[in-house]
């Protein structure tokens, strides 16, 4: 008896490390001291020596029941931008510039070229944010996980000088709602979807007019990355007084995060156009109108406050790295929370 024939193939380990080092090399930034392959992954602070009160800021999270379609359509190369996705943008929410990512790959069996083939995701994503891909796990579980399955998490760091920190403490009264459109579903709420679309490769590869594509590519579509749009408008001179990134929980449960106290967010529904994916949604699983605003992010991925004189200015910058955003509401005077009308 020896390792592999309990099931965990080392030298399936060594083939994937070596594979995908090819997609990892175009994240490297100058700040990282180590190579892909050691115990631990070292990141330079002396990029941070000028920054008055440098300040890390961390996330971490992982694609969720996302993964069950990448699964049935045997696709695997985008899935690992999700998974960066949803760390990143919590971190430039916050003001912070990504620095930094580790992965983590539970699979049941280690197949190096796939094991690749979601790194090179995950690299894709890093690559779109700035951050590193400095190291990672990729761990092989035989009889935890079905051996055509797999898990992926992931956790990033950055950093941002504290007093550009985003808290949303000097939001008030009047203040503008800018909304950055997303690129779907993004990597929210696929338990409710996985109940209302049915999960075969035939339902999934069917074409919708509506859609512009297949339902399964516009369900696998990867969660856009809003780093660059964020940094834009900062870069622009615009100060972004609070910010929300729309996951989990939609605009119910993430808008009122960003609100001060005393503070009441008012969103317009009519103020953009909502995608098709989640019109079919609504309609196909009969889904009430406020679920699906307190499920997924209706179209809209990240939200947010600027003063009124400064909006034109936020549009034109968001608008200059390609995202579509517009005004979807205004902060008010009231109780804590948020209002769609």
């Amino acid at each position: 008896m020896d390792y592999k024939k309990a099931g965990v193939d080392i030298e399936a380990g060594y083939k994937s490390v070596e594979l995908m080092k090819e997609h990892i090399k175009k994240t490297m930034r100058p700040e990282v001291l180590t190579n892909i392959g050691g115990f631990s992954g070292a990141f330079s602070m002396g990029a941070f020596k000028n920054m008055e009160k440098p300040t890390l800021v961390s996330g971490t999270d992982g694609v969720g029941t996302k993964l069950k379609l990448a699964f049935i359509l045997d696709k695997h190369d985008t899935i690992g931008i999700d998974c960066v996705a949803m760390c990143v943008n919590d971190i430039a929410c916050a003001g912070g510039e990504p620095l930094f990512f580790l992965d983590y790959i539970a699979c049941g069996k280690n197949e190096p070229e796939k094991i690749a083939t979601i790194v090179s995701g995950v690299a894709e994503g890093c690559f779109q944010s700035g951050a590193a891909l400095i190291g990672g796990e990729t761990a092989e579980m035989p009889g935890f996980y079905p051996i055509e399955e797999y898990d992926l998490a992931g956790f990033a760091v950055g950093v941002v000088d504290e007093k550009d920190l985003i808290t949303g403490k000097e939001l008030k009264d009047g203040d503008v709602l800018i909304g950055i459109a997303s690129s779907g579903v993004h990597s929210n709420g696929f338990s409710l979807v996985r109940k209302v679309f049915s999960m075969n490769r035939e339902a999934l590869d069917t074409y919708y007019d509506a859609l512009g594509k297949t339902l399964g590519e516009a369900l696998i579509a990867p969660t856009k990355i809003y780093v660059k749009a964020l940094r834009s408008v900062k870069e622009a001179g615009v100060k972004i007084k609070a910010c929300s990134h729309i996951t989990g929980g939609g605009f119910y449960e993430n808008i009122p995060r960003m609100l001060p106290e005393g503070i009441r967010a008012v969103v317009k529904k009519d103020s953009y156009e909502v995608p098709a994916i989640f019109k079919m949604l609504s309609q196909d699983g009969d889904i009430a109108e406020e679920m699906m605003y307190n499920t997924f992010n209706m179209g809209v991925g990240m939200v947010i406050a600027v003063d009124p004189a400064n909006v034109d200015a936020a549009l034109a910058a968001l608008k200059s790295v390609g995202e579509d955003a517009f005004v979807i509401g205004h902060a008010e005077n009231g109780e804590t929370g948020v209002t769609l009308c």
